[in-house]
């Protein structure tokens, strides 16, 4: 038995070395004192049962109880860290005081009965055995640890169902602790025998924690990073506090900023003129702006065009969970710096040729519908010129509304409206030419044909302008030509709207359109005199036109007469 104790101390003393040699700083706590504690009852162990004096025996006895008070506590802590769990450290106060009570009735063995009721030595076949009989505080005992491992067990169990975050495999490895422990307590048990077999399952379990700490590397991928990236070479690092004192820095952040050679640890980076300027600069963009990316650019000595420019990335500097300071990575971006200018110069200049050639587009478009408003004007004997005066009539009224501010038209409605203007008499395609061409006034059945060129020409434009990109000006260009015929008050076609119901940019339409019809011949009629056609557009307002457009046609209107009087000479 005493080889058996020796063995495992042994194995969980290399096992502890083989832990220091490859420790880390993100390695949990919890991990290094489980295996210093293991290592410390497995020698207990072993000389409990070398030493034949009962007291040297159960004070080695009482050494052992370390494992069982405080191992316990540790591995739950130790679970719930690599589980993500937060333990509050008054909580986790709490329960160690509570191992640490337990550990202080376990040092009252031998003075009184309430742990220990006997403790003795005996030799049989010449190893020495120890004989305990149990007082009532050691059930207490059993509840600790019991409590411990079911909150282990209960801690991995909803983190394997709950925390995705979490890799299953560092679970499985956290489970066979304690399922080792149940085994060799179980085995204790079944086999009614006086050997120990626990510290041969600690050894086993010291095994697996091992196996832990070496994927705990690979999942601690930010740690990990800054440690590629430092020891690599190819990025720069800088760190410092909250109050800009430095805190170090490797060779390539040196060779970037050369003004940190000077500089030693803990003094204030303020005192460099260089630093001030680019470091604490891009901690006050960082603080003040949330800008954590900047762009550093070393020029070319010579002259030529070989800068270098660096991507500077701004953060916190943590420990633990509480900011530090500021940690700053430099980083070569000169190549990709340069490839973005060229692809901006291509994209600038071939940005320029795509918009030369939509323009030519777009005038070529602006023209086919403009021939084809006048090939259709040139059907109606009556009305030669009017899409172009009509056109122009808009452009006035739009230029008084935008002159006034009211309204807050945008640019493009008023660039669309003016466009959309000429097509608003596209229908009378579809009517008959000896209705369109009738020298005199519409019959009543006539006048009904003749007022289906508002419907026609809302389809036509659609077909028209169904494959633009431009949805807003089809969308106008439509409304223009299907409604410039109703009125304010109900009266008018092709649908009866009423009010607001009429198309703001067909209310416009209406009043240029029906001051064309009075102020220039037709010929079933003269034209009238300004005079004559303002009285009749000023009756009409709030009847036949929108009264909410009164003021911009009263400003308009000696630019409308300017207009209409140059056309006479």
């Amino acid at each position: 038995m005493q080889h058996l104790y020796l063995i495992t101390f042994l194995c969980s003393l290399v096992l502890l070395v083989v832990y220091i040699a490859q420790w880390q700083r993100r390695f949990d706590f919890n991990i290094t004192v489980i295996f210093i504690l293991i290592a410390i009852t497995n020698i207990a162990y072993y000389l409990m049962y070398q030493e034949s004096v009962p007291d040297a025996a159960m004070l080695a006895n009482k050494i052992v109880y370390i494992r069982g008070c405080f191992l316990p506590w540790a591995i739950a802590k130790c679970v719930a860290n690599l589980c993500k769990i937060h333990i509050s450290n008054v909580v986790s106060a709490i329960f160690f005081f509570l191992s640490a009570g337990m550990y202080a009735c376990v040092l009252t063995i031998g003075k009184n009965e309430l742990y220990y009721k006997d403790f003795s030595l005996e030799k049989v076949n010449g190893v020495w055995v120890a004989h305990k009989t149990y007082g009532p505080l050691h059930k207490m005992f059993y509840f600790l640890v019991i409590g411990y491992f079911l909150a282990s067990l209960i801690a991995i169990v909803y983190s394997y169902f709950k925390k995705n975050e979490v890799s299953r495999v560092l679970l499985y490895l956290l489970f066979l602790p304690q399922a080792f422990t149940t085994l060799g307590y179980l085995l204790q048990k079944l086999l009614k025998t006086e050997v120990d077999f626990l510290p041969v399952f600690y050894v086993m379990s010291e095994i697996v924690y091992l196996i832990i700490v070496r994927r705990l590397a690979l999942y601690e991928v930010s740690d990990m990073v800054i440690e590629s990236m430092v020891e690599s070479g190819d990025t720069g690092f800088v760190s410092f506090d909250f109050k800009n004192r430095y805190l170090g820095s490797n060779d390539t952040a040196k060779s970037i900023l050369p003004a940190l050679l000077r500089l030693r640890v803990d003094k204030d980076i303020n005192g460099e003129p260089e630093l001030k300027k680019t470091v604490i600069h891009w901690v006050d963009s960082f603080e003040k702006e949330g800008v954590s990316k900047n762009l550093f650019r070393i020029p070319d000595e010579t002259g030529g065009d070989n800068d270098k420019v660096y991507t500077v990335n701004v953060n916190y500097l943590y420990d633990g969970k509480k900011r530090r300071g500021y940690q700053i990575f430099l980083a070569d971006d000169t190549q990709n710096q340069k490839y973005i200018k060229l692809m901006d110069q291509y994209n600038s200049e071939l940005e320029e040729e795509v918009a030369q050639k939509t323009e030519r587009i777009v005038l070529m478009h602006d023209n086919l519908i403009m021939s084809v408003a006048t090939m259709v004007e040139s059907r109606d004997n009556s009305t030669g010129g009017h899409i172009r005066r009509t056109s122009e009539g808009v452009r006035i009224l739009i230029d008084e509304m935008k002159r006034a501010g009211k309204l807050e038209l945008s640019e493009e409605f008023c660039r669309n409206m003016i466009k959309a203007a000429p097509m608003h008499d596209l229908g009378k395609i579809a009517v008959d030419d000896r209705i369109l061409r009738k020298p005199g006034r519409f019959e009543p059945k006539e006048f009904e044909e003749m007022k289906k060129h508002a419907v026609e020409g809302a389809k036509v434009i659609h077909e028209i302008l169904k494959g633009t990109d431009d949805k807003e000006f089809q969308k106008i260009a439509e409304n223009v030509a299907h409604y410039h015929h109703e009125r304010w008050d109900g009266s008018g076609y092709p649908e009866g709207l009423k009010g607001e119901e009429i198309p703001f940019e067909a209310r416009i339409m209406a009043i240029a359109d029906v001051y064309d019809a009075l102020v220039s011949k037709r010929v079933y009629k003269d034209s009238m005199s300004f005079e004559e056609a303002d009285k009749i557009i000023m009756e009409g307002m709030g009847k036949h036109f929108d009264e909410g457009l009164k003021e911009y046609y009263v400003n308009a209107r000696p630019k409308l007469e300017k207009y209409y009087s140059a056309l006479e000479q």
